[in-house]
C-alpha cells in the first residue's frame, strides 16, 4: 500500500486519521467494555490506584487485540486481495467499502438488536427523508453508536454482578465491627484483605478475562 503525499490536504487528512486511531480503537473494539469492567472491579475491591491505570489500559489493549485478531487478520487479507497501490482522497471511500465486511460483521454480531432498532428509528425520524429512507442497521453510522451503547450496557450489568460479593464482605465486616463496639474503625480497612483473598482464591483475573472473551461472537 502506498499513500500519496503529494497533495498537502491529503497529507493533513492522513495525519488526522492517525491521530483519530485511538478513538477508533475505543469505539469499534472490545476495549471499552474491558477497561470499564476492570475499573469497576478495582473500585469494588476498594483499591484506588492499584493496579495503576497504565497497567489496566495495557491489559485491556492486549485483550482487545486478542479478541479482534481474526477480524484484523481478515481485513488485512481483503486489503491484500484488493491490491491497493495508491491511496488518495478520492479512493479512500472505495477502499473502505472493499475491506469493511469483517469489522461490519463483528459490530453487527455484538450489538443488541433493540439498540440498533433505536438508532435506525431515530435516524429516520430526525434526518431528512433523502438520508433517513436509505439508512440501514448495518451502516457504520448506526453500528458504531449501537455497538458502543451495547458494550457500556453489558459492562455495567457485569459490573453489578461482580460488585455483589464485595458488598457482602463489606456488610459482614461492618456488622462484626459494630457488634464488637469498634465503630471508630473503618470497615473498608478490615474488609480489603478479605476481598483480595477472595479474588485471588477464585483466580479472579483469569476467570474475569475468560468470561469477557466468551461474551463476543467473532463469526
Amino acid at each position: 500500500m502506498h499513500i500519496n503525499t503529494g497533495n498537502p490536504l491529503e497529507l493533513i487528512l492522513v495525519l488526522v486519521g492517525v491521530a483519530l486511531l485511538p478513538f477508533v480503537v475505543v469505539l469499534m473494539t472490545s476495549f471499552t467494555k474491558v477497561i470499564v469492567i476492570f475499573s469497576l472491579v478495582r473500585t469494588g475491591i476498594g483499591l484506588q490506584s492499584s493496579p495503576p491505570n497504565i497497567v489496566l489500559n495495557g491489559l485491556a489493549l492486549i485483550l482487545s487485540f486478542y479478541v479482534m485478531f481474526p477480524v484484523l487478520s481478515d481485513t488485512y487479507q481483503l486489503a491484500e486481495k484488493a491490491n491497493i497501490q495508491n491511496v488518495t482522497l478520492s479512493t479512500i471511500v472505495p477502499i473502505i467499502n472493499m475491506i469493511k465486511e469483517p469489522m461490519q460483521t463483528f459490530l453487527n454480531n455484538n450489538t443488541r438488536m433493540s439498540t440498533q432498532k433505536f438508532f435506525v428509528v431515530t435516524a429516520k425520524r430526525i434526518w431528512p427523508p433523502k438520508y433517513g429512507s436509505t439508512v440501514s442497521k448495518t451502516d457504520f453510522i448506526i453500528l458504531i453508536p449501537s455497538f458502543l451503547v451495547s458494550e457500556l450496557t453489558a459492562a455495567f450489568q457485569i459490573g453489578f454482578i461482580l460488585y455483589l460479593p464485595f458488598i457482602i464482605i463489606d456488610l459482614v465486616i461492618s456488622n462484626i465491627l459494630m457488634a464488637l463496639g469498634m465503630m471508630m474503625l473503618s470497615p473498608t480497612t478490615i474488609s480489603l484483605p478479605f476481598k483480595l483473598l477472595l479474588f485471588c482464591f477464585v483466580d479472579g483475573w483469569t476467570r474475569l478475562m475468560d468470561g469477557l472473551i466468551m461474551t463476543y461472537r467473532i463469526s
